[in-house]
């Protein structure tokens, strides 16, 4: 069994951190932040409230074709990320408008 990684959630411009389980979505590292986010679909996918801007550390965090299609039908704005539809695999630095 490979050891389990952990990477480190930097949430701007809040100061917080947390360390989660690589490939944890944002959604669950900003609640355990004790962070506000909005998320009206239990993490679904479907509702596109849980945008967030992701500051450093995005290189490479392809967007899925499900998320796209969601961030479209929902007007999420351009440049902002699903988070419950981001899984962490590296250090990130992310910011919302509301913290």
């Amino acid at each position: 069994m490979l050891p389990r990684v952990d990477v480190e959630i930097r949430f701007s411009p809040s100061g917080r951190r947390v360390r989660v389980p690589e490939g944890t979505n944002l959604l669950a590292a900003i609640r355990q932040a004790g962070l506000p986010v909005a998320s009206a679909c239990g993490a679904d996918g479907t509702c596109g409230r849980c945008g967030v801007r992701i500051l450093d550390g995005g290189d490479g965090l392809a967007e899925s074709q499900a998320e796209s299609d969601v961030r479209r039908r929902n007007r999420v704005a351009s440049g902002l990320r699903l988070a419950c539809r981001v899984a962490a695999r590296r250090d990130l630095e992310v910011t919302a408008s509301y913290w």
